[in-house]
């Protein structure tokens, strides 16, 4: 048997809303004279789960609760759930960066992590001075940050920039940098979140392959956060799925996904309320399939015409705006991606999306599918506006009968493989 590289027992995360810490130093009191007596903490008895679909009673909310499981030396495991499930706190827990409310955490050897964007670096120091700033917090000696740095810099691909103040850096520069010293650490554990969203598409399939070889070639442990299951999927064995702070399931990757798209009410060819927008600017209402008749399904021929259908409203009239989906293949990854920019590439940057509810009907290119189960998301997005897709949903459906020989995968290359689709506005 392999030896735990880590293990939690029972840890649960309680937040109260509004404030840092317990937010009160009466309620700190009441904390330390419970403690001094031998009694429990009376604030455990109460909060609600992290809930974000219903209104709470409480000003108390558990984060994560009652949070159990063992990760052995070598492997890499998934962590998944929808935005609000407890995925990045649970990594702040097992980092360190935070402390749980209750429960207990056991690690075997270094930890390198890699949670938020920029974490670690200073503003105002340039990119060289920040490789060794960031590399020093993670553990690294100097001797060893200046062996990798050559290294370091290469992998990152911002080399140009190394003597720029970080302050001038763009998000993706930012995490290329951070991911090239984080991966570069000889720590035991690499605990990767859904920052890799942010770099472009050819660094995220070399960060991946990064962490492949990291946990396959070196035996290294790897925790990977992303909302990318054909990503999950192909990187790691095993997978906990989270569901409001609590363990929904853990097993095989294939099994955990399946449990993922049960619980996010997936494989019905048809999701709604898709994302919930703090800011009110816009939200995709709904994103469903359709086949030939036009009715809604999770099962569609390869043989006949199906399409995918994007409805969303705008609350702020803007220009620029991007709407896109995205389809995958529940095994082998991302297939193509389409964007209202690519179709309409003229009128994009001076398109004006009116307030009101907006709907587009896409063909979906059946020859490029083969028979299998696929997930699609949709993203709307608004320059220099973050924050837009608060809570995701993947929509699940299944391809029958397939007469494609021939599966089309990587992203990456689909541009040049792929028709641009035509997308018909409805009315």
């Amino acid at each position: 048997m392999k030896p735990i590289a880590l293990k939690a027992e029972d840890i649960s995360k309680q937040y109260r809303l509004g404030q840092v810490g317990t937010g009160t130093l009466s309620h700190d009191l009441n904390r330390f004279w419970h403690q001094i007596r031998g009694k429990e903490d009376p604030y455990l008895k109460i909060g609600e789960t992290n809930d974000r679909s219903q209104k709470g009673m409480s000003e108390y909310v558990w984060s994560l609760k009652d949070i159990n499981f063992e990760i052995e030396q070598g492997d890499a495991v998934g962590i998944i759930g929808k935005n609000g499930a407890g995925k990045s706190t649970l990594l702040k827990l097992l980092s360190k960066v935070t402390k749980p409310t209750t429960g207990k955490i056991f690690t075997n050897g270094r930890i390198a992590s890699l949670l938020e964007v920029g974490t670690g670096f200073h503003p105002e120091m340039t990119g060289r001075e920040n490789v060794f700033l960031n590399g020093a917090i993670l553990g690294m000696t100097r001797k060893e940050i200046a062996r990798k740095f050559d290294e370091i810099v290469d992998f990152s691909g911002v080399e140009r920039y190394i003597d720029t103040p970080v302050k001038r850096y763009s998000s993706g520069m930012y995490v290329r940098l951070a991911f090239a010293v984080a991966a570069h650490l000889e720590s035991e554990i690499l605990i990767v979140d859904e920052v890799l969203a942010v770099g472009d598409n050819e660094f995220q399939k070399k960060c991946l392959g990064k962490m492949d070889q990291v946990n396959q070639g070196e035996g290294r442990t790897v925790l990977f956060v992303s909302h990318n299951m054909g990503v999950v999927n192909s990187l790691c064995k095993n997978s906990i799925l989270l569901k409001s702070g609590q363990i929904n399931s853990v097993g095989p990757t294939s099994k955990v996904i399946q449990d993922y798209l049960k619980v996010n009410e997936s494989g019905i060819g048809e999701v709604t309320d898709y994302s919930i927008v703090t800011n009110k600017i816009a939200k995709i209402r709904a994103l469903r399939i359709l086949n030939q008749n036009n009715e809604t399904t999770s099962d569609i021929e390869n043989s006949k015409q199906n399409f995918m259908e994007i409805e969303f409203e705008i609350f702020e009239p803007n220009k620029g705006y991007d709407v896109s989906f995205m389809i995958e293949h529940l095994e082998y990854g991302p297939i193509f991606r389409s964007c209202f920019k690519d179709v309409f590439p003229q009128e994009h940057h001076n398109h004006l999306f009116e307030k009101g509810l907006h709907k587009y009907r896409i063909p979906l290119p059946m020859d490029y599918l083969r028979e299998g189960t696929y997930i699609a998301n949709a993203t709307i997005v608004i320059p220099k506006v973050k924050g837009l897709d608060d809570t995701q949903k993947d929509l699940q459906f299944t391809i029958l009968d397939t007469c494609s020989p021939v599966l089309i995968t990587g992203e990456g290359r689909v541009g040049s493989i792929m028709p641009i689709l035509e997308w018909s506005k409805i009315d």
